[in-house]
């Protein structure tokens, strides 16, 4: 449920532009915060803060990665298939990262632990093949490294699993 807080967050970004559909995709963003991803709940949100339609602006939240369609693992892997990636074989990196998660681009791990997309572009093209993990680029990606910031974040993610029940411990 979007709360009453977000929706004035977005009807006063609205305000901020000549006309309220420009805010559509920080609107979704406030949207996004609030309910981890894009629900129905969401779009109706935004297109009556906006006063556009609930197509409108589902059109606009299925056409950018950014916006997730379901809930997204704790990590989001992007690998970028630009035709810069794809000379420096993204598509075996995306496959490989497949392999090595259990699972398809699109998809999240039954653990929730990582979901794995693919994205047009993400203007790193000196530096294929290129991925971002939560919006942060990792560059001149080898299988290696892959595998490397698998292991590490499979660490992270452990621990964070351990920190609530060493709290209940105590």
């Amino acid at each position: 449920m979007i709360s009453e807080q977000a929706k004035q967050r977005m009807r006063e970004l609205a305000s901020r532009y000549p006309v309220a559909r420009s805010a559509v995709m920080p609107a979704l963003y406030i949207a996004q915060q609030e309910e981890g991803y894009i629900t129905q709940d969401a779009l109706q949100a935004v297109a009556e803060a906006l006063n556009m339609t609930v197509d409108d602006v589902e059109s606009v939240a299925s056409f950018y990665t950014m916006y997730y369609q379901k809930p997204p693992g704790r990590k989001i892997i992007k690998v970028c298939t630009s035709i810069s990636c794809y000379l420096r074989n993204c598509d075996a990196l995306v496959e490989h990262l497949e392999q090595r998660l259990g699972i398809k681009r699109g998809e999240t791990t039954a653990d929730d632990n990582y979901t794995l997309m693919t994205t047009e572009c993400l203007a790193s093209c000196g530096t294929a093949p290129v991925l971002q993990v939560n919006g942060e680029f990792v560059e001149n990606v080898t299988f290696e490294m892959a595998d490397a910031l698998i292991d590490e974040f499979d660490r992270e993610l452990n621990v964070k699993k351990l920190e609530p029940k060493s709290e209940i411990r105590l």
